[in-house]
């Protein structure tokens, strides 16, 4: 059952995009180069400013154009619920 578990979590994970503005630091660490500290620091920019935009993601420390292009397909921002 466990096993069922996490190969739904990663199906799942591997074929949806993934919301700027509503994410889980765990859904965010799935993306290519986002680690845990920097899944933090996209959720901090985001308690703070909602994503607009998937280009956003470059105004966190560390994340540059190389690594939003890498992920851009499997971004996505919702409309901000504030």
């Amino acid at each position: 059952m466990k096993h069922i578990l996490i190969l739904t979590t990663l199906t799942t994970l591997l074929f949806s995009a993934v919301d700027l503005n509503t994410a889980t630091q765990k859904e965010l660490v799935s993306l290519k180069g986002i680690g845990a500290s920097k899944a933090k620091a996209i959720v901090s920019y985001r308690d703070e400013n909602c994503f607009k935009g998937v280009d956003e993601l470059t105004k966190i420390k560390g994340i540059g154009r190389k690594l939003l292009e890498k992920n851009r397909d499997n971004l996505t921002v919702s409309e901000c619920k504030r």
